[in-house]
């Protein structure tokens, strides 16, 4: 998804003539990524569509795509009664390949229906050598690629090979083997766990969910009438985890006394996170990351009303159990598995039983440069580097990577999500979509 957006402002901007655009991509279609390339009727889009673009200067262009398209015409569940529309996610994906089918087409954007599996720089180029077993020279590299799957807790590991443990459910048909009866353990409380949870329900799921995490925090959803972002956070910026959280708190106590809610100071807070990020010295940062970020994610990453109220009626029925505790331990006694679990603020710890357990504790961006073999290899020679706030890799102000050395790699770009140590909030589409266009604008200054 990030590199079809980048190929997109590079193949549409003022410098299109000077550059050949080839994008590795092992799935047949571009423009879906891992969060759109999916058929799950269930799996919606998480922010209202008015708000959903790959033209950051033109949010409407999505909504306008779907009426001239009539992509959600027979899905009435789309249509919310505050006027919102949250469509599925596959046909996002729909819209986003829609606007490079013609780049395609003509040849500016080349698609290589495969994996990068090696990447050697030698005389100022880039050798890249993809599953086939060919190679591609490049001038110019921009890594794109997708988050890095999750990593399960270190106890959970002797699950490995049992048939109901699902360590990676964004994987085709992961929740199969899951039967309708079957006690599930969800470990995690994010959008994943949101999109498992409403998921098996589709299915015919009839059993119980447990969804565990150490805080016990589910995805908030959104608000139920139009709200304007509230306050202003770059009006002398914060400098300390703790002022920020001071003010936001004032916020939404102000927010609340103009009979808004905490959703219009989060929206806020979200735009202009860029600058927020940029003003903090980094112990600040890694502060907010190691305590404030699990609360920042349950409200700034809201559940499409849909799900939520799956999610509601499970609670509600009984068969939705959230939890705050962590896991001590895991035990397997036949196909039956023993989790030992300690709730947060208690002493002493019990054991339940289940049948199914799936991760869904997010992408392990710490552990970026293991997750594929030619990163391995960039980070090896030292061109590639950790973000010091563990949010992916080291980059400046024009997402050039930063090598292990401090050094400016000018012909590699760090590109969408792997780039937010530095830029502070690239997780959802509309940020990701404003940095491709930064991206291909950085490219395009050096050409």
């Amino acid at each position: 998804m990030t590199g079809a957006a980048v190929a997109f402002h590079l193949a549409t901007g003022h410098k299109a003539d000077a550059v050949d655009i080839t994008i590795f991509e092992p799935r047949a279609e571009i423009g879906r990524g891992l969060a759109y390339d999916t058929r799950d009727p269930v799996h919606r889009i998480n922010v209202p569509a008015t708000r959903m673009s790959i033209l950051p200067g033109d949010p409407e262009h999505f909504s306008r795509w779907m009426e001239t398209t009539g992509s959600v015409a027979d899905d009435e569940a789309a249509f919310r009664a505050d006027g919102n529309v949250f469509p599925r996610r596959g046909i996002f994906g729909n819209y986003v390949l829609s606007n490079l089918q013609p780049l395609l087409a003509s040849g500016a954007v080349r698609h290589i229906c495969a994996a990068v599996t090696g990447v050697e720089k030698r005389h100022d180029q880039w050798h890249v050598t993809d599953t086939t077993g060919q190679t591609l020279v490049a001038d110019i590299l921009v890594i794109a690629a997708t988050h890095p799957a999750p990593v399960a807790p270190r106890s959970l590991r002797r699950l490995a090979e049992h048939p109901r443990y699902v360590a990676d459910p964004t994987a085709p048909n992961a929740l199969a083997p899951i039967r309708a009866d079957d006690r599930v353990l969800v470990v995690g409380n994010g959008l994943t766990s949101a999109d498992v949870i409403a998921s098996l329900k589709r299915c015919g799921h009839s059993g119980s969910i447990t969804a565990l995490s150490r805080r016990g925090l589910r995805s908030r959803g959104h608000a139920t009438f139009a709200q304007e972002p509230f306050s202003d956070f770059l009006d002398h910026p914060a400098t300390s985890a703790s002022e920020i959280l001071y003010r936001v708190r004032a916020a939404i106590r102000e927010a609340q006394a103009e009979g808004q809610t905490w959703h219009a100071v989060l929206d806020q807070l979200r735009s202009q996170g860029g600058g927020i990020w940029k003003h903090l010295p980094l112990e600040a940062r890694r502060r907010i990351v190691r305590h404030l970020r699990p609360y920042w994610d349950v409200h700034r990453f809201r559940i499409a009303p849909q799900v939520e109220d799956v999610l509601d009626a499970e609670a509600a029925a009984g068969r939705l159990d959230i939890l705050a505790a962590g896991i001590v331990d895991v035990s397997t006694d036949g196909d039956i598995i023993d989790v030992t679990i300690k709730r947060r603020g208690k002493n002493g710890v019990e054991v339940r039983q289940f049948d199914a357990v799936a991760v869904t504790t997010g992408p392990a961006h710490g552990n970026v440069l293991q997750s594929q073999q030619w990163l391995r290899q960039l980070g090896d020679h030292g061109f590639l580097h950790l973000d010091p706030t563990g949010l992916g890799l080291s980059c400046n102000e024009q997402s050039n990577a930063i090598d292990a050395d401090g050094k400016t790699e000018p012909r590699l770009f760090i590109a969408g999500p792997l780039a937010r140590g530095h830029f502070g909030e690239l997780m959802g589409f509309p940020q990701v979509a404003e940095h491709a266009l930064l991206v291909a604008d950085s490219i395009a200054a050096n050409l």
